[in-house]
């Protein structure tokens, strides 16, 4: 016998509450708001790191935390666990969303993926250059890697700040090239600021790759069966002298864009399981325990409807936006700028030549690279793609700001020359950054200008 199941009242407390989180949930899918809250805890770091409290800044940072079991223990600052862990996440995330355009998006087509990486290869050489060409001397010469980085977090925060108007395939593009950007300033660091790779450490990364092929072979469809590979993963990337956080993009490239291979479609069981679980329910001697393997089956249904690309995606995308980001941006950009000498002249070049290879030698290069690229036809322009997109992409990846005072901190041991770097690059960021809105808002105009016209 069917049955109506006509609403429930419910009180106006729950009514408001639920309404209140509808709202929430959608404010904070807008992306500028996520970018807004990047930006926000950059001030803050900025402001902090240079008032009357700022030892306490950099105190937090250094607190150290430990993890352990038994007799071992593993213990390192905060900011590590920040910087190489929790951004992690962060980078599983992108990982992801290139996997998703690599298979059904703006580099599925061969000659359009090549397209970043000639961009990346150019915004590496062109800053180079620049900087070498202010710094002759050989002491100097050690920063030449600092401006061929770009901080993906912030530029592709500050994108966020011009909303969806911006086409989804300038988004992926700075998404590719600042990977890309990423990838290549750990081989430099690698292989010249370091001693260079070590095999055991690629050795047990290799494992955990096995280890997550094998799981999907097998049918582990739950996300959390891929922590423990994942977590090896990230141990030999560390291990190897890579930086850890690559252990993310290689998760998000390796994650299924299809659902898991079942005997019966995931939504024929949805329609099956339900209609068996209502005739239980209504039944008058159903046990609770008879329920127990049809709710099961609901949940394994709901889970395979979406590709577990897409799936893991969206879970993420809150925290990463408003947890993730905002704490990295928290813990990097607080540059305490007393005490910065730059009355030498060396000093004043090392800055300059910073400033001018990441404002100007970025777009430059990652402009110049994309054009040779498709005049050559190497390479094709993305569709609803233009060069005014690929320009607002090149002065966004002048923003450099961690992995490039990262760098810095590696190539000079020189306290004057490190705070000019420091300095160099934080001014670039800033304006880098500014210039890249400017230009975008302009952009966007165009675009709808353009839509509105045909």
């Amino acid at each position: 016998m069917n049955q109506d199941s006509p609403q429930q009242h419910v009180p106006r407390s729950q009514f408001l509450a639920e309404r209140a989180f509808q709202t929430l949930e959608r404010f904070l899918h807008i992306e500028a708001v996520s970018g807004i809250a990047l930006l926000v805890a950059a001030a803050a770091a900025l402001i902090w790191a240079n008032s009357p409290v700022a030892d306490s800044y950099h105190h937090l940072w250094h607190t150290p935390l430990s993890i352990g079991v038994g007799s071992f223990i593993y213990s390192q600052s905060l900011h590590f666990w920040i910087n190489d862990a929790l951004m992690t996440v962060f980078f599983l995330v992108v990982g992801m969303e290139i996997r998703r355009e690599i298979h059904e998006g703006a580099l599925s087509d061969l000659r359009q993926a090549a397209l970043p990486l000639m961009a990346a290869l150019g915004g590496v050489v062109a800053p180079a250059l620049i900087y070498l060409a202010f710094n002759a001397h050989s002491d100097l010469q050690r920063g030449w890697a600092i401006p061929t980085a770009t901080d993906i977090a912030f530029a592709v925060g500050v994108l966020a700040l011009l909303g969806k108007s911006i086409p989804a395939n300038i988004r992926i593009f700075l998404l590719a090239l600042a990977i890309i950007d990423d990838i290549v300033a750990v081989l430099i660091i690698a292989l010249f600021y370091s001693d260079g790779l070590d095999i055991s450490g690629l050795l047990i990364a290799g494992f955990g790759v096995l280890m997550v092929l094998g799981f999907q072979k097998i049918g582990i469809g739950s996300a959390y069966g891929y922590v423990l590979p994942g977590a090896i993963l990230w141990v030999g990337m560390l291990k190897s002298g890579a930086h850890p956080t690559l252990a993310g993009v290689v998760l998000g490239l390796l994650t299924p864009v299809t659902s898991m291979r079942t005997r019966e479609q995931p939504l024929a069981i949805l329609t099956r399981t339900a209609s068996e679980l209502s005739e239980k329910v209504l039944g008058s001697n159903t046990e609770p325990n008879q329920l127990v393997s049809p709710l099961k089956q609901l949940r394994f249904a709901q889970r395979e409807i979406l590709a577990p690309v897409t799936r893991v995606q969206m879970a993420l995308h809150p925290w990463v936006a408003y947890g993730v980001m905002p704490l990295f941006a928290l813990a990097n950009a607080g540059v305490t700028l007393d005490g910065i000498d730059l009355s030498l002249n060396s000093a004043q070049r090392v800055m300059f030549g910073i400033v001018a290879a990441l404002v100007i030698g970025k777009p430059l290069g990652v402009v110049g690279a994309s054009w040779i690229a498709v005049k050559l036809r190497i390479c094709r322009l993305p569709p609803n793609t233009d060069w005014s997109g690929i320009l607002l992409v090149g002065l966004l990846a002048g923003i450099g700001f961690t992995m490039s005072i990262f760098i810095a901190m590696l190539a000079f041991s020189d306290e004057a020359l490190l705070g000019a770097a420091k300095m160099g690059v934080l001014i670039a960021s800033v304006v880098a950054g500014v210039i890249g809105l400017l230009w975008g808002s302009v952009y966007t105009r165009r675009r709808k200008a353009k839509i509105a016209s045909v």
